[in-house]
């Protein structure tokens, strides 16, 4: 979520479709606003509502430098794993 977030700034029905296109279908309301609702008291997001054209005011999500610096150690955390199972599966 940190890198679909990273790509600017997305409220959560959003994230939601984004994910999907990515190809994570199972992905849901419940388990998406608890998952942005940790991040935020972790402060790897802020936020900040803005009144919706059509609808309710959304609650949009940014990356705090915290979630930088939390998504770049995770890319080298998989960059690691993901050269180990290489290196397994040859």
């Amino acid at each position: 979520m940190l890198a679909v977030i990273s790509k600017g700034e997305i409220y959560g029905y959003e994230m939601i479709e984004r994910l999907q296109e990515y190809g994570f279908t199972m992905v849901s309301e419940g388990s998406i606003y608890p998952l942005l609702l940790r991040m935020k008291k972790e402060e790897l997001v802020t936020t900040r509502v803005i009144t919706s054209t059509s609808g309710p005011k959304r609650k949009y999500y940014s990356l705090s430098p915290k979630g930088e610096n939390e998504l770049q150690q995770f890319k080298e955390r998989w960059n690691e794993l993901s050269v180990s199972v290489s290196k397994l599966l040859d």
